[in-house]
């Protein structure tokens, strides 16, 4: 892209009703991620320097700001068409001097190197607007886009409008469109609505532009490229697609997928070379895992990191502040919330840890909980290096462990623990000979 400053205009602000969804569709997420965020990114990407989003008036407004920060967001009252909601843009588009190019937040495998295209497509041309196109498999009720003689493009012909000869076009409009702003921002306001549904159609610039003299080309687009998202099915579809793309680029960058077709990332899972992840593993958003560390099956792993040749699972659970050292072990249904285990530390069986630092080389044993939650606060734990926890003990936080220090099996800890102390918190064990057998015999007598 050049230079000089260029805008993206996202349009978003449509109802979806076929999502049957109270969330706005363009926040419905695609790899944990809202799906016009994809798009903000890959126009970010493609190198525009500046964005609109346009949304509808009932959108989570809130929520769609975090998802497209700091893109500015402008809402369109009325739904009366494309080229209306592109107009609700209007204080970007004038404050643009450059390119403008229109997308959509439910369109989102646009890749910025097709952004680009479509804009060195119209300078090279030296024509004032450039469509996106494609050829679908299926062109089914798409807009035909009809060339003329010199290959530009003549005009675009709505499918229920199409003759029989018009629909025998396999060039199809994706709806992306790039031109100045200035010269956008006016076609767009000298279109009408004089049509069956009495609304302001996008398309309608083409012929706009023409009358004026200027020329339209088209770039084409792969079909998987320009897919729209408007039902749950193709938002499992659009899953699918991304997922497979996910998975072939962290194994072209050297991690090892057992069964791939069972793992699931999320965006931004950053998977070191030689990372190994066993079959049905889940990856949320803000993931790290580095170089030689194994995710065994089913393991679930968000917001944390995951250091050199460390195991995790299988079922594991990592929620988001939780960081394995170099090669500690998180074993079987354990699960690490906000907490650091040191570098070859273990906690290999039934172990919640929650709000926890615990240094190198210590053992907590199975069963063992950090007590962090007393109703209205959260608490720390400290545990130091070589500590040893037997099983079943309870750490009731605010609370520290001593370096080297010992918790017997089945101890609740209250106190600090000072370094290579044993500490006890538990009843003192009592033995009565034959009392079994007596026991036993009266509660059958009385059963």
């Amino acid at each position: 892209m050049p230079d000089h400053p260029s805008l993206a205009v996202i349009l978003a602000a449509g109802l979806g009703t076929r999502m049957r969804s109270r969330l706005p569709k363009p926040l419905h997420p695609l790899a944990s991620r809202p799906m016009v965020a994809h798009v903000l990114d890959a126009a970010r990407a493609a190198g525009f320097t500046e964005a609109a989003v346009v949304i509808g008036p009932e959108a989570a407004f809130a929520a769609m700001r975090r998802a497209v920060a700091p893109a500015a967001c402008f809402v369109q009252e009325e739904r009366l068409g494309t080229a209306h909601a592109v107009l609700a843009a209007t204080p970007a588009l004038e404050a643009t001097v450059g390119e403008a190019m229109i997308l959509y937040g439910d369109v989102p495998f646009v890749r910025p190197e097709t952004m680009r295209a479509l804009a060195a497509r119209r300078r090279e041309a030296e024509a004032g607007l450039a469509l996106l196109v494609f050829r679908p498999a299926d062109p089914a009720q798409y807009g035909r886009v009809v060339l003329d003689n010199d290959g530009f493009v003549s005009r675009i012909v709505e499918w229920r409008d199409a003759t029989a000869e018009e629909r025998a076009i396999g060039l199809c409009n994706a709806g992306l469109f790039c031109a100045p702003a200035a010269d956008l921002l006016r076609w767009l306001r000298r279109v009408g609505n004089a049509n069956a549904k009495g609304e302001y159609y996008l398309t309608d610039i083409v012929a706009i532009a023409r009358g004026e003299g200027a020329r339209v080309v088209a770039a084409e687009a792969p079909e998987d490229e320009v897919m729209g998202v408007n039902s749950r099915a193709e938002l499992a579809a659009a899953e699918t697609i991304l997922q497979a793309r996910l998975r072939a680029r962290a194994m072209e960058n050297g991690a090892t997928l057992i069964a791939p077709e069972t793992v699931f990332l999320a965006w931004d899972t950053a998977l070191a070379p030689d990372v190994v992840v066993h079959p049905h593993v889940v990856f949320g958003p803000g993931v790290t895992v580095e170089e030689g560390a194994e995710i065994r099956s089913f393991s679930h792993l968000e917001g944390c990191v995951v250091r050199v040749g460390a195991i995790v699972g299988p079922f594991a659970r990592l929620r988001p502040g939780a960081e394995v050292g170099e090669r500690a072990h998180v074993g079987n249904f354990v699960e690490l919330k906000n907490t650091r285990l040191g570098a070859g530390a273990k906690a290999n069986h039934l172990a919640y840890l929650g709000d926890a630092t615990i240094g190198e080389a210590t053992n907590i044993g199975a069963g063992t909980i950090t007590c962090n939650y007393d109703g209205v606060a959260k608490h720390r734990t400290l545990i130091g290096s070589g500590v040893f926890v037997g099983s079943n003990a309870t750490l009731v936080a605010p609370l520290t462990l001593g370096d080297g220090s010992f918790i017997a099996a089945g101890s609740t800890i209250t106190d600090d623990v000072a370094a290579e102390a044993m500490a006890f918190g538990r009843a003192r064990q009592v033995e009565k000979p034959g009392r079994a057998t007596k026991f036993l015999k009266a509660r059958k007598e009385q059963a």
